[in-house]
C-alpha cells in the first residue's frame, strides 16, 4: 500500500471546463515532491434521486468517497458556477460529510477551491466563496492565490486571490488559456507544498 501523502483534487464538471482545470491543479501538485494528487468527481443529480448513480463512472475519475476525503492530506474542490453559487452535485456531496466534520477528520488539512464560468463576470468569486465555506466549517486551513502569482495581474479572464477561476465563454468552448493554467498549478503546487510541512 502506497502511504505517500496526496492532495485529492475534487471537482464536478459538465461539460468539461473545471475537468480541464482539475488536471492543471493536479499536475501543479505533482511538481512538489513526496505528495501525489488524487484526482475524483461527483457523480450528477437527477430529479429521479430514486436511482443511484453507478458506482464507477464510464469513463474519467472514479467518484469520490469518504475515505478518499478522511485519508487526504490535502483538498482542491472546484465546480462550476450555477447563479453564482456551486453546482448541486458538489453542494449535494459536501452535504453528506457531517460525519467527517463530527470526527474532525479534515480539522489543519489545506483546501483551495476552484471555478470555471460561462460569463466573464458570472459570478466566480462568489462561487469560490460558497465553496470555501464548508470547508472552514470542517476546520480546514483555507489557502488562495497570492498576488506574488504575477498572473493575477496579467490575466484578462479568470484567476482570483481566492482561487483558481476560468472563463470558459458563452458556449463553455473557450479553453483554459495558459494564465489560467499556470494560476491552476500554482494553487495545485501550494496546497501540496503546504502539505509537506507536516509530513
Amino acid at each position: 500500500m502506497n502511504d505517500m501523502p496526496y492532495v485529492l483534487v475534487l471537482y464536478y464538471s459538465r461539460t468539461g471546463a473545471t475537468a480541464a482545470m482539475a488536471s492543471q491543479i493536479a499536475r501543479g501538485v505533482q511538481l512538489e515532491s513526496g505528495v501525489e494528487a488524487r484526482v475524483r468527481t461527483v457523480p450528477a443529480v437527477t430529479a429521479e434521486t430514486v436511482t443511484p448513480a453507478e458506482d464507477i463512472p464510464a469513463e474519467g475519475p472514479l467518484y469520490c468517497d469518504e475515505e478518499d476525503l478522511r485519508r487526504c492530506s490535502g483538498l482542491v474542490l472546484g465546480s462550476p458556477t450555477r447563479f453564482g453559487n456551486m453546482a448541486a452535485p458538489m453542494k449535494h456531496f459536501i452535504d453528506q460529510t457531517s460525519g467527517l466534520w463530527l470526527s474532525g477528520a479534515l480539522v489543519d488539512k489545506p483546501a483551495a477551491v476552484f471555478t470555471s464560468t460561462s460569463s466573464l463576470h458570472g459570478g466566480q468569486e462568489s462561487t469560490l466563496l460558497t465553496m470555501a465555506l464548508p470547508l472552514l466549517h470542517h476546520g480546514m486551513i483555507l489557502m488562495g492565490l497570492p498576488y506574488s502569482e504575477k498572473g493575477l495581474t496579467a490575466t484578462t479572464s479568470g484567476g482570483t486571490p481566492y482561487g483558481a477561476s476560468h472563463w470558459a465563454g458563452e458556449g463553455g468552448d473557450r479553453p483554459v488559456d495558459a494564465t489560467e493554467s499556470e494560476l491552476c498549478r500554482a494553487l495545485g503546487k501550494r496546497v501540496a507544498r503546504w502539505v509537506k510541512r507536516d509530513v
